[in-house]
């Protein structure tokens, strides 16, 4: 039995905070109903690197974090699709949104009303500075976010303009932050019984994804900048150039920059650096970053990390997501599984799923990302509308409907 196997969860969230939160959920076995607007559904339903499975509304943008859920294409602006959703909420366990703060207010689908339907629902929002402050109503991506939180200004190399962070992970790390939350909320009402308001912001996401650097800044007054691929003060935790590929290094502590110096052969800077006070490391680290890249260029990154691995010293080869992906490690890993879906022309043949196993009952998938509507007519089932007030709800556009082959 998965952890979360008879909770619903009604996921009105597009992109990818939110719709990682509710995957979240749904790999541990959640039942997670998708909502979207029949005619502009989540748009990275048509984003991704395949041309036919963005034609088919699966693009692989939408794949990473939408398998396993079921899908309800739903006009929120209609009366009877708000009539819809209110039903679905009387029976459900969790409503997860990412819309733009005050949005579902002003279709009468705050948490006030809601609440007062479901008193036991997990109401969670998910926006980018808050659902409180100034910026509340703000719209946000993740890259402004990045900008807003001062991640994007400590990222890049040293003295040049501020990079943004290529990958996602403030939208990633919402999300992951949402799930946390909604998790606890779903075992505080199992002691309690009382539901929960949940207020998520990407900006509070971004600063705990950087806590070390903002109890720096707070006590020092001084914000961090960019500094490339290597640390300031410890010439151990630095990228450096071989004779093929680049190698990171991350000796941190003294104990493992001397292990660094005793594997490459010099014994006496082992020794001095071993009894050296760590806040006198950063003076000699000019000397020594000189030494370890002349050390590093005799042979090839694979040869160091395989060197320094051994002696105990964190290190790798520059690698690409896709020598990541086909590496060994990750053969006897969960984070990717199979894609029920793969035999979708464009979708990949397996998916990213969660970063940890369990000895039983643990994260999996049950089935492939969902098509617009899907799963529209078994859902309006479930909540009583027989076939006529199905056909005229599609008829009406108040729902969208996949027609099964």
């Amino acid at each position: 039995m998965q952890p979360f196997e008879g909770i619903r969860v009604i996921d009105m969230t597009h992109v990818y905070a939110g719709p990682f939160s509710t995957y979240q959920l749904a790999v541990l076995g959640a039942d997670v109903i998708k909502v979207e607007p029949p005619r502009a559904p989540d748009m990275t339903r048509i984003e991704g690197v395949s041309a036919v499975s963005n034609e088919a509304g699966l693009g692989t943008s939408f794949a990473a974090q939408n398998a396993g859920k079921r899908a309800l294409a739903l006009d929120l602006k209609t009366t009877a699709g708000v009539e819809i959703l209110k039903r679905l909420v009387a029976g459900a366990d969790v409503l997860v949104e990412n819309y733009r703060g005050g949005t579902l207010d002003k279709l009468d689908l705050g948490y006030g009303v809601l609440a007062q339907i479901n008193p036991r629902l997990i109401y969670c929002s998910i926006t980018g500075f808050g659902c409180t402050g100034p910026k509340g109503r703000d719209p946000a991506y993740d890259a402004v976010v990045q900008a807003y939180s001062g991640a994007m200004a400590a990222n890049g190399e040293l003295g040049a303009a501020p990079v943004r962070i290529g990958p996602p992970v403030i939208d990633y790390g919402t999300g992951a932050q949402a799930a946390l939350a909604i998790s606890a909320a779903l075992l505080q009402r199992h002691k309690t019984g009382k539901g929960q308001r949940i207020d998520v912001s990407m900006l509070d996401a971004a600063l705990l994804s950087m806590s070390a650097l903002v109890t720096d800044t707070l006590v020092s007054g001084h914000s961090p900048s960019g500094q490339g691929n290597a640390d300031p003060s410890y010439p151990g935790y630095a990228a450096y150039d071989t004779r093929d590929g680049v190698l990171m290094v991350g000796a941190y502590t003294n104990a493992q920059m001397a292990d660094l110096y005793r594997a490459l052969g010099d014994d006496e800077r082992a020794a001095a650096v071993a009894a050296e006070p760590r806040h006198l490391m950063a003076a000699r680290r000019g000397g020594d970053r000189a030494f370890l890249q002349a050390c590093f260029a005799r042979n090839t990154a694979d040869h160091w990390e395989a060197l320094l691995n051994r002696a105990g010293v964190p290190a790798a080869r520059v690698r690409t997501l896709g020598e990541a992906l086909h590496d060994e490690q990750l053969r006897g890993r969960n984070a990717l599984q199979p894609n029920p879906s793969a035999r979708i022309p464009g979708l990949p043949a397996r998916l990213p799923v969660a970063a940890y196993t369990y000895a039983h009952g643990g994260p999996a998938l049950c089935s492939g990302p969902p098509s617009v509507g899907e799963h529209s007519r078994a859902i309006l089932e479930q909540l009583g509308y027989d076939e006529p007030a199905i056909e005229s709800l599609i008829e009406q556009g108040v729902v969208g409907a996949k027609e099964v082959n």
